[in-house]
């Protein structure tokens, strides 16, 4: 899944632009949230059910300011964003259900020479024959090095902001960043064109998001007394360290 993430994702980006691909990334909460329901993990309340109301009011209300819309890009994007939710439920289902604990570099340890494998394989008979044929087409290895480099400093910045914080210093920060990534796009790249719907329809699902993230940390407690208890049982055991709902990012 996390593989498949990847694809998606970046797969958009030849045909949306950056900023409209973010916000199209806000109805994460809710695919997470319908999953985790058909899965056995969430319950459906009246609370949940306006909050994901909420969010998917602000991104179709985004998606019809956007300008020059491609509907095949949008289609690879919430394929991504389906992909990125099974993923987070799996883990999740790892930690409850198996009882691993892995903190976000171990689990990048693991997942990633796996979703590597499960890249070249489609890669090598999808793509590869395309850039043979492609006269123009050269390896840009520093940036693709650069690119690298600041996926896996995301990542460790994720980790080092939860153990030294909260997760919900994590969630607010992602926030942030997902507005830095919508405006520093539409700064720098001239396809990309933010109109007052666009603003509108984010700002909403924005809103939505935090009422998803104060809700979500607010039915923990319980949950965090428990977990003290059993860290008390297995002392030596690992440190385990939430990954939050947007830890893990495409390169782009």
């Amino acid at each position: 899944m996390f593989a498949m993430t990847l694809w998606l994702g970046n797969s958009a980006y030849l045909y949306i632009s950056v900023a409209f691909a973010q916000m199209l990334k806000a109805i994460m909460p809710v695919a997470v949230f319908l999953l985790g329901t058909a899965f056995g993990l969430e319950e459906m309340n009246f609370k949940m059910l306006a909050i994901m109301s909420v969010i998917s009011v602000g991104v179709v209300v985004a998606s019809v300011g956007e300008i020059t819309i491609s509907w095949i890009g949008v289609v690879y994007q919430m394929g991504g964003v389906v992909a990125e939710a099974l993923r987070l439920i799996f883990i999740e289902i790892f930690l409850k259900k198996k009882g691993v604990r892995l903190n976000l570099i171990s689990m990048m340890y693991y997942v990633s020479p796996c979703s590597a494998l499960c890249l070249f394989i489609p890669w090598l008979f999808l793509e590869k024959p395309k850039m043979d044929a492609s006269v123009s087409w050269n390896f840009p290895p520093v940036t693709l090095f650069l690119n690298c480099m600041c996926t896996f400093i995301l990542n460790l910045s994720v980790f080092i902001v939860i153990s030294r914080t909260s997760a919900l210093t994590a969630r607010v920060t992602g926030v942030v960043r997902d507005w830095s990534v919508v405006l520093v796009s539409a700064f720098i790249f001239a396809d990309t064109k933010l109109t007052f719907i666009n603003i509108i329809g984010y700002v909403i699902a924005i809103a939505g998001v935090l009422a998803y993230n104060n809700h979500k940390l607010g039915v923990k407690p319980q949950a965090n007394q428990q977990q003290g208890v059993d860290s008390k049982v297995n002392a030596g055991s690992p440190q385990h360290v939430e990954i939050p709902l947007n830890s893990t990012k495409e390169a782009s």
